[in-house]
């Protein structure tokens, strides 16, 4: 298995996070019968659609992470290696085992049973559990993610994500096939949001240099369907590649088209290249900035 890899960036997207901070529903919209253009201000599917994107790919970062045997941005006071079959803790926030004589070989991230305030400012706790049936370069592989009582900002995470390798494309890239089928379940009575997405995913740089994961780049295509905490049910479709450095925490360009049944179009930007946590939900015509955090 590379080691500076097990899983790389997925999307909308890991971690390296993607959490909204800034929307807000600034009026009911009207019966599904008579939306009009001007009347819908719903930024609210928007941003469950980005919080679950964020989400998911910051597991598959800690993953990654964890198969390197660091993960510094969850355990800041860790600095060592570790060997594989073996379990560890590196500081309060991270217990991990990983078992590559087992069939399917198997990794698990334990940040215990109570929050621990991880380095990226999220607290966290719970299992992220991996199994795979071969390295992360081999072609055909097979990576799969479950979770076990796993919280993020006590949000629940809950669910699969599956990562197929399908080898190089005409790029001379590898690329991967991303499925997620997931829920997150808000803290504080929030709601549920479910997420369902199939994305493709290319290396676009980093893949020779296999200790160092802070040079690595993606871009990111393909669509997903969810269901706000709210209810909106929607479907988006990226239109513009997302992009992804590990050496950002968010993604620095991109634009996803968002269909909302009895809503108006809405479009996410993520800007041009410029690592920062800005991005603008347009609707019809009007645009809406958020923070990503």
């Amino acid at each position: 298995m590379k080691l500076k890899t097990l899983f790389s960036i997925t999307l909308v997207a890991t971690l390296i996070s993607l959490t909204i901070i800034g929307c807000k529903k600034e009026k009911t919209a009207p019966a599904e019968s008579s939306v009009t253009e001007t009347s819908d201000t719903d930024t609210s599917v928007a941003a469950d659609n980005s919080l679950a994107e964020a989400t998911f790919n910051d597991i598959q970062n800690i993953s990654d992470q964890a198969a390197n045997g660091e993960l510094k941005f969850y355990s800041p006071t860790y600095n060592g290696s570790f060997s594989e079959n073996q379990s560890f803790e590196k500081n309060s926030c991270a217990t991990i085992k990983h078992d590559s004589l087992s069939t399917p070989k198997t990794l698990v991230i334990d940040f215990g049973t109570t929050n621990c305030l991880c380095q990226d400012g999220k607290n966290r706790r719970g299992q992220i559990n991996i199994s795979y049936s071969g390295k992360y370069r081999d072609i055909g592989s097979v990576h799969s993610i479950s979770f076990t009582n796993y919280f993020v900002n006590d949000n629940e995470i809950k669910g699969t994500k599956t990562v197929t390798n399908n080898g190089k494309n005409t790029n001379g890239h590898t690329t991967f096939l991303i499925v997620v089928d997931g829920q997150i379940i808000k803290a504080n009575n929030g709601g549920t949001a479910t997420w369902k997405s199939s994305r493709t995913r290319e290396w676009l740089a980093g893949e020779d240099t296999k200790k160092d994961w802070t040079d690595d780049v993606y871009s990111i295509t393909g669509s997903t369907s969810g269901t706000s905490a709210n209810g909106g049910v929607y479907t988006s479709t990226i239109k513009t590649a997302l992009h992804r450095a590990l050496n950002c925490n968010w993604f620095d360009a991109g634009v996803i088209e968002i269909i909302q049944t009895g809503k108006v179009l809405k479009t996410i930007d993520f800007g041009t290249g410029t690592c920062d946590a800005d991005a603008t939900v347009t609707i019809s015509g009007k645009s809406y900035p958020i923070t990503l955090k």
